[in-house]
């Protein structure tokens, strides 16, 4: 049976207290995309609510720590927090992103021992124009292309997507590859591939800064389309089931 959970890595922007020094004369990179996923938490709230799926989410900026990097990637740290002393950067380390990666993996593990899959769906959003270059997608669904189950969903769901608003532009991995390092590429190495399925959901941040009822629309539409695509029950059964749970990294 399969059991779905939903992740989002960067939901905010917010500094804690003690790194606040490290960020003066940084507000403009907080405030910008590089700051956070503009719309993911919304998403990923929708999702998490319409699949009784456990939500876990971090609302510290990636600019402290991100968690869609792995331990040793250049980028774990910004050019805020690079400079810190490493005693602080292993403080950042040990109080946000090794307990948001152990609470991920030891649900996914829980389930597995159960004997489910999982299903799980990574939140984020990209901006609409990187180094002068427009991105060419509303929605981006990214897998590794060797893992049939991950390729599967994603083509059920870029199908469904299609179907259901045609002059949406939905992409396979774009704008970024799904085999490129994060927090799915990170659990794949712990659970086999009829196991775990790890896809991250990636949206046009031009929706999210247009707000209004297309961007309430867009979202209504990601979370009928996984519906779909996962054999579950119609959107308007979402209301009785039950609330997921919360679990917060900030």
């Amino acid at each position: 049976m399969d059991r779905p959970i939903v992740t989002c890595e960067h939901g905010g922007n917010r500094v804690p207290p003690p790194y606040r020094p490290w960020f003066s004369g940084h507000a403009a990179l907080l405030a910008s995309h590089r700051g956070h996923d503009a719309g993911a938490l919304a998403v990923a709230r929708d999702l998490a609510r319409a699949l009784g799926a456990p939500l876990f989410l971090s609302t510290v900026s990636r600019l402290v720590i991100d968690l869609n990097r792995s331990i040793g990637h250049p980028r774990l740290y910004s050019e805020a927090t690079r400079p810190a002393p490493p005693a602080v950067r292993r403080e950042i380390l040990a109080r946000h992103y090794l307990p948001y990666r152990e609470r991920v993996a030891d649900w996914v593990a829980g389930q597995v021992a159960r004997g489910h899959r999982v299903v799980h769906v990574s939140s984020h959003s990209f901006t609409p124009v990187l180094d002068g270059e427009t991105r060419n997608a509303d929605v981006g669904l990214l897998y590794d292309p060797g893992r049939a189950g991950e390729a599967r969903l994603c083509l059920a769901w870029q199908a469904a997507l299609r179907g259901m608003a045609g002059d949406l532009k939905v992409r396979r991995n774009y704008p970024y590859t799904g085999r490129s390092d994060g927090l799915t590429a990170w659990l794949r190495r712990h659970f086999a591939a009829d196991r775990y399925l790890g896809i991250e959901l990636e949206v046009n941040q031009k929706h999210v800064l247009a707000g209004g009822p297309a961007w309430r629309e867009l979202r209504g539409l990601l979370v009928a389309s996984l519906r779909e695509s996962l054999g579950g029950a119609p959107p308007d059964e979402r209301l009785s089931r039950p609330r997921p749970s919360r679990r917060s990294s900030d």
